[in-house]
């Protein structure tokens, strides 16, 4: 029996899935979180805490840990657990990526100078210290002709600080607020002291925005489904709501994007395991399509969206996942061949939830195959910027990718959420 460590926050919506697939194939896991459980019995072996925001340390713990109970593999769920993963793996000489690979994915200026350098299409950029002068700089952007821009944290992920700036009033406000993020306790904690110092500025880029799902090995990029984001992301903030696959792009198109998907991940030096990236197409001065690497990440994709992928007669993408790091047979990575997408439930303003209404209602939706409200009733609700969890997640399969869309905006039509 394979000993898998699961690197899984306690924040993550990905422990239950992750769970199941590994009991489905018979793996035995042990958990490793960034939260001490009080009743936890480490001789036992399967749940033990980790420094996630110093992940030299984190590693060490890891190695002191699999002293006793030794492991196959390890596999980071989401974004906080992949600096740790490739530093465990490297002292326990298991196959994972580089540190350096995964350092360029954590840090987003690391990532854009990787991708510049390898000559892969993207925006101009600058790194300025968070508490530089946002007035000075924006005038500069100003002087230079170079608005619109969007401002980001260098490590946040889940769009949190990001925001769009149209001129300087728009560009100080912006920075102030992120910086104001970046001073907060989670915050510091996800990005590290070394990268909550400062802040990415970049030239906005127009154009329809896709995700990719691939999974790599020995560093080929196979291509496991396009996600279509159907809501335009134009900002001031970046809320992703609808994803749906297969996407409605051309081939020529898809073949872009994917082309460049892996072109990324070979200019950042990945060449293991799960890939999430975020794309953005858009014609250049010449009219041909080009596509603009946003994000790679060095995992599958977030939250409970995975649940719209099935591979084969029903194998979740986490069983596809522990499948490949343990090295157990994958019997085919085609995706089922219906449409099938999600709605990310968006945070309309901030306060508390009092209730959620129309449940019932959003499920009756034809083609609607599950509604998962994720923030109870008197949970405080936070929006983007600041917010890193949505409301929900409605699920849903149809014959046609429009038809799964029409299907999600009717379900969300059907909800009332009273916040006050």
């Amino acid at each position: 029996m394979s000993r898998v460590m699961l690197l899984i926050p306690s924040a993550s919506y990905r422990a239950p899935d992750f769970m199941a697939a590994a009991s489905k194939l018979g793996v035995e896991v042990v958990v490793g979180t960034d939260v001490a459980n009080p009743l936890q019995d480490a001789s036992a072996g399967r749940l033990v805490a980790l420094d996630y925001a110093q992940p030299d340390l984190g590693a060490q713990q890891i190695e002191a840990f699999a002293l006793l109970h030794p492991l196959d593999t390890i596999v980071a769920v989401d974004d906080g657990g992949t600096r740790l993963a490739a530093r465990a793996a490297r002292r326990l000489e298991l196959p994972y990526n580089a540190v350096s690979a995964v350092e360029a994915t954590r840090n987003k200026a690391l990532l854009r100078e990787k991708l510049a350098a390898a000559g892969i299409p993207g925006p101009a950029f600058s790194v300025v210290p968070v508490d530089a002068d946002p007035f000075q700089f924006a005038q500069e952007l100003a002087q230079h002709d170079y608005f619109p821009v969007v401002l980001k944290p260098l490590a946040l992920s889940a769009s949190r600080g990001v925001i769009r700036a149209n001129d300087t009033d728009e560009f100080v406000a912006a920075f102030e607020r992120i910086r104001a993020i970046l001073a907060m306790p989670e915050a510091e904690d996800e990005c590290g002291t070394e990268l909550a110092d400062r802040i990415l500025v970049e030239g906005y880029i127009p154009g329809v925005e896709v995700s990719i799902e691939g999974l790599l090995d020995d560093g080929q990029f196979r291509v496991l489904a396009v996600f279509d984001k159907p809501d335009p992301l134009e900002g001031p903030f970046f809320e992703e709501t609808i994803y749906v696959t297969p996407s409605r792009l051309s081939d020529a198109d898809q073949r872009t994007l994917v082309e460049t998907a892996s072109a990324a991940c070979r200019a950042l030096g990945l060449t293991y395991g799960a890939v999430h990236a975020e794309l953005r197409l858009h014609a250049n001065a010449d009219g041909k399509a080009v596509a603009y690497p946003i994000d790679i990440a060095a995992r599958s994709i977030g939250g409970l969206c995975s649940r719209t992928l099935d591979f084969g007669t029903g194998m979740s993408l986490e069983e596809l996942i522990l499948r490949h790091a343990t090295g157990t047979d994958v019997p085919t990575y085609a995706r089922d061949a219906q449409a099938a997408g999600v709605m990310m439930i968006p945070i309309p303003r901030a306060g508390t939830l009092r209730s959620v209404s129309g449940v019932e209602a959003a499920e009756a939706v034809p083609g609607i195959t599950d509604v998962q409200i994720a923030i109870h009733p008197g949970g405080k609700v936070v929006p983007l910027p600041e917010g890193t969890e949505y409301l929900g997640f409605i699920f849903a399969r149809a014959s046609t990718p429009a038809a799964v869309e029409q299907a999600l905006r009717d379900a969300h039509a059907a909800l009332t959420f009273v916040i006050d």
